[in-house]
């Protein structure tokens, strides 16, 4: 069982993995998350912890890439979704989605090599 990696975020926007005792990027962290690598990333200043607004910059940089995830339509509707009262229920939908989906694909698409460790 992994331990818990913690990475520190220092002023300077730079990010430093105190496991390896150096400093990474965001395609380090994007690395961490494939390889399924428990960690947080830690505000060094307010100690608060930042590891959602990490993954949403993992998540931005990817989108802009030539062959986005997201639509722009989809990125809206997920905005307006945040205000509206069926927030949980909507969050609850995506995140079971997104966890069903790989098993999905395997069905659909046996022999897929887009699944986490193929």
């Amino acid at each position: 069982m992994n331990e818990l990696r913690t990475i520190k975020k220092y002023p300077n926007r730079r990010l430093y993995d105190t496991t390896e005792s150096r400093y990474i990027t965001l395609t380090d962290i994007r690395r961490l998350v494939l390889e399924q690598v428990d960690f947080t990333v830690i505000d060094k200043r307010s100690q608060a912890d930042i590891t959602r607004a990490i993954l949403l910059q993992v998540i931005a940089e990817q989108e802009h890439g030539d062959d986005p995830l997201m639509s722009r339509e989809f990125l809206s509707e997920v905005i307006r979704s945040q205000s509206g009262t069926m927030h949980a229920s909507i969050a609850l939908h995506l995140e079971q989605s997104i966890r069903h989906f790989p098993g999905a694909a395997r069905r659909t698409h046996p022999g897929s090599q887009n699944e986490p460790g193929a």
